[in-house]
C-alpha cells in the first residue's frame, strides 16, 4: 500500500473514532441530546451502583469498591470530554472552512489520546480492585451478564 493511502486511511479512522467518542459523550438516551447536569450523573451513578449491589448481593466493601470504580469512569468520561461545552461544535469547526482543517484533527485526537493513556491505569486499577474483591459466584454472575448483553458481544 502507498504511503499515502495508508496517511489516508489512517486519518479517516482517527477522525471516526473521534467523532465516534464525542457522539458518544454529547448523547444520553435518557436525557435526549443534552448532557446530564453533574448532580444527575451524580444521582444516576448512585442509582445504578445500588441496581449492581442488589443483583450481585454486594458486601459494604465491595459495594465501596464498586463506587470507586464509578467515580474514577465518570473521571476518565469527563477528561475525555474535555473542556468542550458542545463536542460536535468542536467537529464542526474542523469542516467550517473551504478545506478540512487536520491540523485541528490531529490535535484534537491527540488530546482523547492522551486522556484515555492518562486516566486509564486508575480505571483499570478500579476495575481489578473491584473484581478481585467478588466472590467466585458473584464473578460468574458478572461474566454471564457480559455473555448476555448484546453491546458487550459486539466489542
Amino acid at each position: 500500500m502507498k504511503p499515502w493511502i495508508k496517511r489516508i486511511v489512517l486519518g479517516f479512522a482517527g477522525i471516526t473514532l473521534v467523532v465516534g467518542g464525542l457522539t458518544a459523550c454529547g448523547v444520553s438516551r435518557y436525557h435526549g441530546t443534552g448532557s446530564m447536569s453533574e448532580a444527575d450523573a451524580t444521582a444516576w451513578r448512585a442509582k445504578q451502583i445500588e441496581r449492581v449491589a442488589d443483583r450481585l448481593d454486594l458486601d459494604a466493601a465491595q459495594k465501596a469498591k464498586l463506587a470507586a470504580l464509578g467515580e474514577m469512569m465518570a473521571l476518565q468520561r469527563k477528561a475525555l470530554r474535555g473542556n468542550a461545552d458542545n463536542p460536535r461544535a468542536e467537529f464542526q469547526a474542523l469542516i467550517a472552512g473551504p478545506k478540512f482543517d487536520r491540523t485541528a484533527a490531529q490535535n484534537l485526537v491527540q488530546q482523547k489520546t492522551d486522556a484515555i493513556r492518562a486516566g486509564s491505569p486508575q480505571v483499570i486499577a478500579a476495575m481489578g480492585d473491584f473484581y478481585d474483591s467478588l466472590r467466585p459466584e458473584q464473578q460468574q454472575k458478572v461474566r454471564d451478564f457480559m455473555q448476555k448483553q448484546k453491546r458487550f458481544r459486539r466489542m
